[in-house]
């Protein structure tokens, strides 16, 4: 997995590559913790280059949600693959976190 950041001020735009499991979930956690931790609290994950999410990696997305919340900020993911898509909204993630068709709209979400 890789992780690549962009900021469009005031967005963070954090793009995940490769698959979030167990092996992975924990780097993504800290990579996105290093951004709230920072006051970088309106985050969009780019999920484009992800074909594949375990419960860990759903346990990472759900952490960074509370901390960016609990920090004033928000998380939102965008360009969800069809099969990660499928495995949010099993397991009831999308009425949890904000999910955008594109990055862009992602984060002129955060305007409004």
């Amino acid at each position: 997995m890789e992780v690549t950041v962009v900021q469009l001020e005031p967005v963070t735009v954090v793009a995940v590559q490769g698959s979030v499991d167990s092996l992975t979930a924990e780097s993504l956690t800290v990579a996105l913790s290093e951004h709230v931790n920072a006051g970088r609290v309106k985050l969009v994950a780019d999920f484009s280059g992800v074909h594949y999410t375990s419960s860990a990696g759903l346990r990472s997305l759900l952490m960074t949600l509370k901390a960016s919340r609990k920090a004033g900020g928000d998380f939102r993911v965008a360009a969800v693959q069809p099969n990660v898509l499928s495995v949010l909204s099993m397991s009831g993630f999308t009425n949890l976190i904000k999910v955008f068709d594109d990055v862009p709209t992602a984060v002129s979400s955060y305007a409004s």
